[in-house]
């Protein structure tokens, strides 16, 4: 973490009710090291923690507002301080249009940090955007949130941040097998039913077998209808899951299920992962049945 190209250090913040939470839910989504709240003069503190030790995250993403004292005043005197380390933080503003800003707070009902009883909530927003100006000025990204939603907030980060990325897809997936008389995952986004695949269960020479074993492998795929239907369904799962990643999407679980959950649903769960990792995706596997009767 020598420099801010080989662990970012990115700053989140602008005016209140602009979506400062929802962007640090997505830099989170997307593993960066999120933390909310933090004085901008500790900001060179947790940076050095950090060095040699950003293995599991991206980055690292502080949101910062006026509920930090002196905060407009201390950040231009870390940013000193981060540079002579090398550390050269991004920062994004949040805005939205006043009436917007007025709406989210109606609807939340919590108070404005500058709010009191000389400070009604349009003036206390309007203060707020006088006092961040000279931060606004400074930022790397000004995102006005009026009209977004959470999707088009993502998509924006990512287009911003996508070096971060490159060579590996953002999409995590989740590849689940599971036997159909045990119960169907409620977390799947896909359910796909591989009843129709030859079954290893009748041939008592296979039984005690699992789909992981190449023996069951062989069997369920080696030959129509199994070696057909996964060529197709890898094909399909080439072509939609960018489309799903360009939607801003971040997770998506795939369920494959057969009756008992333990041969042809876990063959097929194996040559899904495999596939996924070497295109380059973030995946996980898990057998939900495979030990189950």
């Amino acid at each position: 973490m020598e420099s801010a190209d080989s662990f970012p250090v990115i700053v989140v913040s602008g005016l209140s009710g602009a979506g400062k939470s929802t962007v640090l839910k997505v830099f989170e989504d997307l593993r960066f090291f999120c933390v909310d709240g933090l004085p901008a003069s500790m900001l060179a503190r947790l940076v050095e923690l950090f060095k040699g030790k950003d293995e599991n995250y991206r980055g690292l993403v502080l949101g910062m507002d006026l509920r930090q004292q002196d905060f407009v005043d201390d950040w231009q005197s870390t940013c000193t301080k981060l540079g002579s380390s090398g550390v050269c933080p991004s920062l994004i503003f949040l805005e939205a249009r006043l009436p917007e800003l007025v709406r989210r707070y109606a609807t939340t009902r919590r108070p404005h940090p500058l709010e009191s009883k000389k400070l009604g909530l349009e003036q206390a927003l309007e203060e707020e955007k006088i006092i961040l100006e000279p931060l606004r000025m400074a930022a790397d990204l000004v995102i006005d949130t009026t009209t977004y939603s959470i999707h088009d907030l993502r998509r924006r980060i990512q287009e911003k941040w996508s070096e971060l990325t490159e060579g590996a897809s953002g999409l995590r997936v989740n590849v689940i097998s599971f036997g159909f008389k045990h119960d169907v995952p409620t977390e799947a986004d896909m359910v796909m039913d591989l009843r129709f695949l030859p079954n290893p269960y009748f041939d008592e020479k296979l039984r005690l077998f699992s789909g992981r074993d190449k023996a069951i492998s062989d069997y369920v795929l080696g030959s129509e209808p199994g070696s057909v239907f996964i060529e197709k369904y890898l094909d399909f799962l080439q072509y939609i899951l960018p489309l799903y990643e360009e939607e801003g999407r971040y997770r998506l679980t795939i369920a494959v299920g057969c009756t008992g959950g333990r041969h042809r649903s876990v063959a097929v769960a194996e040559r899904i992962f495999a596939t996924l990792k070497n295109s380059g995706y973030s995946a996980n596997l898990e057998h939900k049945h495979i030990n189950l009767k």
